[in-house]
This record gives C-alpha cells, structure tokens and sequence, in this order.
C-alpha cells in the first residue's frame, strides 16, 4: 500500500501507517520542518512543486524521477510506503501515481488515474512530475493524458490522507 500525506500530518500517518520507507518531495528550505524517521527507509529530494524553471526553486529533472522509480521498485512491500510532500496534493500525487504505473505496468494509467481520483478529490499531480514519469516508463504519453483526463482536483490548503493499493509481487 501507498499512503501519501501532507508534511503536517506526516507524524501520526507514519504512526498509524507503520510505514517502512518514506519518500519525502520537498524544497531544501522545507525539509528542515521533517522529523527525525530512525529505522525507516528514506528518500529526500529536492523539489520545488513547479512545473517550469523559477529562480531560486528546484525544478524536477529526469536523475529526480530516475532516483524516485529506483526506490519505489526497490520496495518490497510488506510494509506500506508513505510519500509526502508540503501539502499532499501535488509532488506526492504525482510520485504515486508514477510509482503505481511503475510497479504495475500492465496496468492503463487511465485505470491507475481513475483510482487516484477516487482514492483522493484533491489530486492534482505536478505535471512536470507525471511527464518525467511517463519518459522514464516508455508510456508514451498515456500518463500525461490520463492526468489531463481526471483534471485538477478540489480546491484545498492541504489534502487529506489517503491510500492507493498496490500488490505483492509473485
């Protein structure tokens, strides 16, 4: 299971969780606001949640996606693994969602979208993310327009916690 979460509920979600590794997608200046994690397996990267260059913020290039699919691949699965980014609406729902497209490649992204949708009103992935992602896995542009097609989710400050399943590999 995924679960992805806002930096203010990051605590009790990995509590609740039992979350084994982490993704956290946060701007340097952010990442000092994470807590201490001992024990659990994680990844940080430097992201800025934009989708073009801007000066002074971090712009997600193909070695950001290329280090993100590594672990989410890398992942066994027996413990849930949790990503997060400032508000869990759009560098995290992006990740999710590449890392299910990955991890299931038979798959449709349509049908993974589909369930990213139902699973959370207010995604709304980064699409600079979901176009590195949809270069990484060779989906031809499949990942992008079935973002397009569930369109921008509900307007918040933050999204709520939610879950994507994801099986155990055979």
């Amino acid at each position: 299971m995924i679960v992805v979460c806002p930096l203010s509920r990051l605590p009790e979600t990995l509590a609740e969780s039992g979350a084994g590794r982490v993704v956290t997608l946060l701007a340097k200046v952010q990442q000092s606001a994470v807590p201490s994690m001992p024990g659990i397996d994680r990844l940080v990267l430097d992201l800025s949640d934009i989708s073009a260059p801007q000066a002074g913020h971090a712009l997600a290039g193909e070695g950001h996606m290329a280090e993100f699919l590594a672990f989410a691949r890398a992942w066994d699965r027996r413990q849930p693994m949790l990503i997060h980014c400032y508000a869990g609406v759009s560098r995290s729902t992006a990740a999710a969602f590449a890392a299910v497209c990955a991890l299931e490649p038979q798959v449709t992204a349509r049908d993974v979208a589909a369930r990213l949708r139902a699973a959370s009103p207010s995604a709304t992935p980064n699409p600079r993310l979901v176009a590195l992602a949809d270069a990484a896995l060779d989906r031809g542009g499949e990942m992008i327009d079935a973002i397009r097609a569930i369109g921008r989710g509900q307007d918040c400050f933050e999204g709520e916690v939610f879950r994507l399943d994801v099986p155990a590999p055979r």
